[in-house]
């Protein structure tokens, strides 16, 4: 056998493997112990014992996407690694009041991929949002009150379409995070802070109605919510 035909099995054997929903057990384990549904998470009982999350985390780290993975694939993979790291970077300063309690969080190298440290900022804004997948705004989760809810599951490339749906019309749909009118629209900042994600106003008026359970006039007057910086809990 030549090195390239070793090569290619030992790659499709890797992506077998760390694509399939063992490797986001660990992950789910710990959201069932710690999150509830509505997406609350009690760091407080969760600092007390951190395996899951050390063991997930480690797995991650360990197997890295290949270029043979699938876009769902890759999308659980860097979604779960987000939504995980920053869990730890709470739970390792915890009790705290915010995440902009911490220093510069979303810069902090915290995950090693590739054997390379990155950041927060990195696996958001290098990795997921050049996958052409603006839905993963409402997947990722900043600690934060206004954020989109941590859900309390871990996606999965298979059911990753599933919940991608799901997760943007919970989103859209929250009083707490959108107030939609006939006449006025009150959206998150996320729509403000990620506008090249959602296209111009149209497309973004338009992104909104498609989820949304309230209708809207096509041009509606537009405001943004503040944003709660308030730990989720």
């Amino acid at each position: 056998m030549n090195l390239r035909y070793i090569t290619g099995i030992m790659l499709f054997l890797s992506m077998s493997v760390v694509g399939q929903k063992s490797m986001h057990n660990l992950w789910t384990s710990a959201l069932q112990e710690h999150v509830d549904d509505d997406g609350n998470v009690n760091y407080k009982s969760w600092k007390k014992d951190t395996t899951y999350l050390d063991n997930y985390l480690q797995t991650l780290e360990e197997n890295p996407p290949v270029e043979a993975w699938s876009k769902s694939d890759s999308l659980a993979y860097f979604i779960n690694a987000y939504n995980a790291v920053t869990v730890k970077l709470i739970l390792d300063k915890y009790p705290l009041k915010s995440i902009r309690n911490l220093v510069t969080p979303w810069r902090f190298k915290r995950f090693t991929l590739n054997g390379e440290k990155v950041s927060l900022n990195h696996i958001e804004h290098e990795i997921l949002r050049k996958m052409n997948e603006p839905r993963i705004h409402f997947a990722i989760n900043c600690a934060s009150a206004s954020c989109p809810k941590l859900i309390n599951v871990a996606f999965e490339s298979h059911t990753m379409e599933k919940q991608l749906e799901q997760v943007t019309h919970d989103f859209i749909n929250d009083t707490k995070r959108n107030k939609l009118s006939e006449k006025k629209i009150e959206i998150s900042r996320i729509f403000q802070w990620f506008s090249d994600d959602f296209g111009n106003k149209k497309e973004r008026i338009a992104f909104i109605r498609k989820y949304a359970n309230q209708p809207f006039n096509e041009n509606p007057k537009v405001d943004f919510f503040t944003y709660d910086w308030q730990l989720n809990e």
